[in-house]
């Protein structure tokens, strides 16, 4: 029986790399999801503003995302991701691929198989199931960026600090994830 034709619900952890502390999110997904919308899915489920350029990377180096015929590297083949299902990149529980957002700021999130459970039609997914830590702020220069403005934001006699909580706004918190609001948008946009 070929499994890449049946429908299963696959659950996913999506980790930002090198934040501490851990920022995550997992996340319920069809196994069919293709990747565009998967891409829609991941940044209404980080907290990202979907303002940069992305790219998804399988463990054979190959890399999906949209076309740019401005972009275009010598050697360097971008696959359309609105042509590629999730399920032909994650394939076995443990397998993973990486999402990468904002090519500036480089922010690389792992995604990881956790388990592959029965497809449901009943359940309305993606559906995020629990999630740790706030998204960082959008240019805020990476993961590197984001340390530094979390460690000016402890310390108000910094010399910065006062610049910083203008930048960021009085409602910004790093441990606050709204899960309510991101599900609400994961079914307006993602279905």
């Amino acid at each position: 029986m070929n499994t890449q034709q049946l429908r299963f619900t696959y659950q996913l952890k999506i980790s930002l790399e090198g934040s501490k502390p851990p920022i995550w999110r997992r996340l319920l997904v069809n196994s069919d999801i293709k990747l565009d919308v998967f891409h829609t899915a991941l940044q209404i489920s980080m907290g990202w503003t979907d303002s940069h350029l992305h790219q998804f990377i399988s463990q054979d180096k190959k890399f999906y995302g949209i076309k740019d015929e401005d972009f275009e590297i010598e050697g360097f083949e971008m696959i359309e991701e609105n042509t590629v299902r999730l399920s032909t990149l994650l394939k076995a529980e443990k397998d993973s691929i990486i999402y990468e957002y904002d090519f500036g700021d480089g922010w690389m999130h792992k995604i990881i198989l956790e388990k592959i459970l029965d497809f449901d039609p009943a359940k309305k997914l993606p559906y995020s199931v629990t999630a740790k830590r706030a998204c960082p702020p959008e240019d805020c220069g990476g993961i590197w960026g984001y340390a530094n403005l979390l460690k000016i934001m402890e310390d108000p006699e910094h010399d910065e600090y006062e610049e910083m909580l203008e930048w960021l706004g009085d409602e910004f918190d790093p441990a606050y994830v709204g899960r309510r609001e991101t599900n609400q948008l994961l079914l307006e946009y993602c279905r």
